[in-house]
């Protein structure tokens, strides 16, 4: 598990868990915590108890969405059906006992943290995701919440790097239409008309833009480290039939006020 500096507080809880020490076989071997995966239920649903016991909050209950790479947030003030998760990319609490996972494999987890306020965010940040906002809109709806944008700190976890990441003219385009300064997250790639995109300094350049308290990225590689982690574009090139995804996790501890 990676745990990032800047949310270091005794009032939260959180941790990038990796692949490592799960019950998932074969393809999933590990911790894959992804319902949307073909792995056995049963081995999913253990794999997210033991995250959540392993980020301290043991007992809290985990939410996560059914990510479609939007802007969409959600306030969280009780848990749902696992089962029937909302259609979401990122979530906020001011409640303890509520676990707010981000499930992903190559895309950026983002969690949030304004421990004065107790209130908290997770956001899954793929390039779309980013893009289309879904980062100002989890620090909108924390402010809702009671939070202070100068005093939530911000951790970028592991995700697909730049040398790993291979993208066409048409992405590009898309993503310096709307944010002129990210034109030096690109590099041109070795195949013409291509070029590798830094997604941890897209993600966090547009975080630092919010004038947050603090913004740390946690220098993790999800397409190279194979050992640790799940990768949709390694599992792509491989021509696997299916693919894990590693959690991310942030909570507050019981007793907190909300």
């Amino acid at each position: 598990m990676i745990k990032a500096t800047t949310l270091s507080n005794p009032i939260i809880h959180h941790g990038f868990l990796t692949r490592e020490d799960g019950v998932s076989t074969g393809i999933y071997a590990g911790l894959n915590c992804g319902p949307g995966s073909d792995d056995d239920p049963n081995d999913v649903q253990e794999n997210r108890r033991r995250a959540v016991d392993r980020v301290g909050l043991g007992g809290a209950h985990l939410v996560t969405c059914y990510q479609i790479h939007s802007s969409k947030v959600i306030s969280v003030t009780e848990p749902w059906d696992p089962n029937d998760p909302p259609q979401a990319d990122a979530m906020v609490t001011s409640c303890p006992g509520l676990a707010l996972g981000i499930l992903t494999a190559d895309c950026a987890p983002v969690l949030f943290a304004d421990p004065k306020a107790g209130v908290i965010g997770a956001a899954h940040a793929g390039w779309r995701g980013a893009q289309g906002g879904v980062l100002q809109a989890t620090v909108s709806e924390m402010v809702k919440m009671g939070a202070r944008s100068d005093r939530i700190h911000a951790a970028v976890g592991p995700c697909i790097h730049q040398k790993s990441y291979e993208v066409g003219e048409d992405l590009r385009l898309q993503i310096i239409e709307t944010s002129a300064w990210a034109d030096w997250c690109f590099e041109p790639a070795a195949r013409p008309g291509h070029y590798q995109f830094d997604l941890p300094s897209y993600v966090s350049g547009e975080l630092q833009r919010l004038e947050l308290g603090a913004v740390e990225v946690v220098d993790c590689d999800t397409y190279v480290d194979q050992q640790r982690f799940f990768s949709f574009r390694r599992t792509t090139h491989r021509e696997e039939p299916d693919y894990g995804r590693q959690i991310s996790i942030i909570g507050l501890s019981v007793g907190t006020s909300s």
